[in-house]
């Protein structure tokens, strides 16, 4: 999900969902100076230090007062900007950051970076983690540690009331279903063809456009029975489109996170391991409060949390 195709497209998504509301989605305000150690508040949660964690980060940490963190900026819901044009961040991921800084007694200062420089700069000593909806994979783990936070795959966005009573990819099966041309989406509704064949129904009658934005105005209008696209930029979309009017998530007890989920982590410096394994319980900590979950239901997206802090794609 994290390919810089998909992230020129979640960017022409960010613009389409409205600005307006981005303000009232985030509750941390900017990142912390150095050395500042919270409480804060995320997603409804006061978080207060814990100093038992604080005190198993590694010394260049403490010192330095701050996780210096790198992200990929828009991406909705994961990563956005407050208002178009400025520098101050919203977004899934920023609260995750802040809520994990008060925790560690260390706040996460955000930097924007292109998401192909992400790697090679932690590689370089630029920065300690990365916090971008990065995909946690093999190759990546050959340089980088992981502490997985998510998992996600394609997700169905219907009308609100979702009128043609869709709960999972079967039900597409004889309909029209708007998806972006080149996506994983579309390469998800051809490979299911099959299996409505072998089930004896109708094709999935697939309509490709060159943006999804474009697939949501044909939802809207009626042409399309429904939306195949990220399951995290359609549950955004579901909450944030005509004030969580227009739209609604589909929500397949068989596939939680999205079709095709893969886990989606914070990326560590390998010379950090005494960091991984902080981030790693003070995450599982804010996971048992129940924060992690609030955090991704702020953003419409609470099914793709995971239950347990992973570290380099451990998931069931």
């Amino acid at each position: 999900m994290d390919t810089r195709l998909t992230r020129h497209l979640a960017a022409a998504l960010a613009a389409a969902t409205a600005l307006a509301t981005l303000t009232a989605c985030s509750d941390s305000g900017s990142d912390p100076a150095a050395g500042e150690a919270g409480p804060i508040t995320v997603a409804g949660v006061t978080i207060t230090k814990d100093a038992a964690l604080h005190d198993a980060l590694p010394a260049q940490i403490k010192k330095a007062g701050t996780v210096r963190v790198a992200t990929d900026v828009p991406y909705a819901p994961f990563e956005m900007f407050v208002k178009e044009g400025e520098s101050e961040l919203t977004g899934l991921d920023h609260d995750l950051g802040q809520a994990l800084g008060a925790k560690l007694g260390v706040p996460f200062a955000f930097t924007a970076q292109k998401f192909d420089g992400i790697v090679p700069a932690i590689q370089a000593g630029k920065y300690d983690v990365a916090l971008s909806a990065i995909t946690d994979n093999e190759e990546r783990q050959a340089v980088v540690d992981f502490v997985d936070y998510s998992q996600s795959g394609s997700g169905i966005m219907t009308l609100k009331g979702n009128p043609d009573k869709i709960i999972t990819l079967d039900d597409l099966c004889g309909k029209k279903a708007g998806v972006q041309a080149a996506t994983n989406q579309l390469d998800l509704l051809k490979e299911h063809q099959a299996t409505c064949k072998a089930a004896g129904r109708p094709e999935i009658d697939i309509q490709t456009f060159p943006k999804d934005s474009d697939a949501q105005l044909a939802l809207r209008a009626g042409k399309v029975a429904a939306d195949v696209l990220t399951k995290p930029a359609a549950g955004w979309t579901a909450k944030t489109a005509d004030d969580g009017k227009a739209f609604e998530l589909v929500e397949d007890p068989a596939a939680a996170g999205g079709y095709k989920a893969s886990p989606n982590g914070i990326a560590v410096s390998k010379k950090l391991p005494g960091l991984t394994a902080a981030i790693q319980k003070a995450l599982q900590a804010l996971i048992d409060e129940g924060t992690l979950n609030k955090i991704c239901a702020k953003y419409g997206v609470e099914s793709i949390a995971l239950k347990e802090a992973t570290k380099n794609a451990e998931v069931d």
